[in-house]
């Protein structure tokens, strides 16, 4: 009996085998150093949002601290969600040349099978990482006068319809920007070119606050300014040395370049400010740590370190000079997104065409060691990005505002959007002034 039973199951186990062997090839691909790196990195990108919240936050008036920084925590949540239902399938499904497809929605067939040498699962969790941060980056454009409400729809139709195009162009599979040849390590076009565009068509129209240029607009708490920039550039480490996928030569050079281009950049804005003003700012110096890092980030791993320093200081420039013209403008783009992440990331993608150089990655070279192709193509991409944002990011806007109202009334702008939109302030005196807030403020609050 027994040997029968043993005859019975012999079918059964040579089915079996090869998933056995599958399962067992599917280990071995794995590396344990490369996914212990990136577990890492995807805790030390997820951390950059929070980060945000605190540069963000610091930089408004205390009447809309809450809000501001709820506007990048939320992005936490809903652009969280969105990635694992539609928007990593959206971005790196095989679909075509422009947009992934729905082959992946819910995460279907996303596991803990291989993925390079990382788990498709830990793979898809970095991405959301990127997803989460970009979209939270728009608000530094409209804080202190957009409604919570038409923010939360506007950021989950934008990071559907805009990002994840746009990161297909770039590193999916069946990318045509990718490609062709464009270079882009972590997101200098896919992360702040595409959010820079973004806010600067959200500052346009929603317009400008009620009190701006009427009124001094000074940030409230500049030592939250400081903490988000430390805490930012901490967390870019895992952005930028995350990037390389695995923990190698690529990942430590990405992660020195992310060390030494916003050094250099601060050195430059430093320079400035005492060449401008005769002082330093810790405002300025907190802005000019992110704008190197937004400057080095396409770059990362394509450029030699000296090369990331010349980024980093070249990159100061313009931006520094774009935030003072911007500021005797109309244009309330209200914490400088465009300056420092578009203008920053639009430099770091041009001098990736510059700098890049095969002998650090084995990957395309720049103008200065012989292809001055890459220049043309890296500014192909910028405009392709940018012309893409601009528009959809518009009709978004509009078709929101055709549902709910973008803004809020005039009264309740003038009271703080904390009070407003989430019933709670930053900063109680204990004077109860939540209770002040009358019922129909209550069901106009969103």
């Amino acid at each position: 009996m027994r040997f029968l039973l043993c005859l019975l199951a012999l079918p059964a186990l040579a089915l079996a085998e090869p998933a056995f062997a599958q399962d067992a090839a599917a280990e071995s691909a794995l590396s344990g150093a490369d996914t212990a790196w990136m577990l890492i990195s995807t805790a030390l990108v997820l951390l950059m949002t929070p980060a945000l919240a605190f540069f963000y936050g610091g930089l408004v008036r205390s009447k809309n601290t809450l809000n501001t920084m709820m506007m990048s925590f939320i992005s936490l949540g809903v652009a969280g969600v969105l990635w694992a239902v539609f928007g990593y399938s959206l971005a790196f499904g095989d679909g075509n040349k422009w947009i992934g497809d729905f082959s992946m929605a819910f995460l279907s067939g996303v596991g803990l099978e291989a993925d390079g040498s990382i788990p498709s699962l830990l793979f898809m969790a970095f991405q959301g990482t990127f997803f989460i941060i970009t979209a939270a980056l728009i608000s530094g454009a409209v804080v202190e006068r957009m409604r919570f409400k038409a923010y939360l729809i506007f950021i989950s139709l934008w990071g559907l319809l805009v990002y994840a195009p746009v990161c297909h162009w770039v590193w999916s599979g069946n990318a045509w920007l990718g490609d062709l040849g464009a270079l882009d390590f972590a997101g200098g076009a896919v992360v702040h070119i595409n959010a820079g565009v973004a806010a600067v068509v959200a500052a346009l129209v929603l317009g400008a606050r009620k009190d701006y240029g009427r009124q001094a607009i000074i940030p409230h708490n500049v030592p939250f300014v400081l903490l988000g920039a430390g805490l930012l550039w901490f967390g870019w480490f895992g952005f930028n040395g995350g990037s390389a996928l695995a923990a190698d030569g690529i990942a430590a050079l990405a992660l020195v370049n992310t060390m030494l281009a916003p050094a250099a950049t601060l050195t430059m804005w430093t320079i400035l400010d005492i060449g401008r003003t005769g002082k330093v700012t810790a405002v300025g110096a907190a802005t000019a740590i992110v704008v190197g890092l937004v400057a080095v980030t396409p770059a990362a791993g394509f450029v030699s370190p000296i090369s990331s320093v010349l980024i980093g200081a070249i990159t100061a420039l313009p931006c520094y000079f774009a935030i003072q013209w911007r500021a005797r403008t109309r244009l309330d783009d209200s914490l400088d997104v465009f300056a420092a992440h578009g203008l920053g990331g639009i430099m770091g993608a041009l001098l990736t065409g510059v700098f890049a150089e095969s002998a650090w990655n084995g990957g395309s070279d720049g103008l200065l060691f012989g292809n001055p192709g890459q220049l043309g193509i890296q500014a192909l991409s910028i405009v392709a990005v940018m012309a893409y944002s601009g528009l959809v990011t518009f009709v978004i806007l509009k078709v929101v505002g055709l549902v709910t109202s973008l803004r809020p009334g005039i009264p309740h702008e003038g009271m703080g959007l904390d009070i407003v939109s989430h019933g709670e302030e930053a900063y109680s005196d204990g004077e109860g002034i939540v209770l002040l807030l009358d019922e129909d403020a209550r069901s106009s609050a969103a």
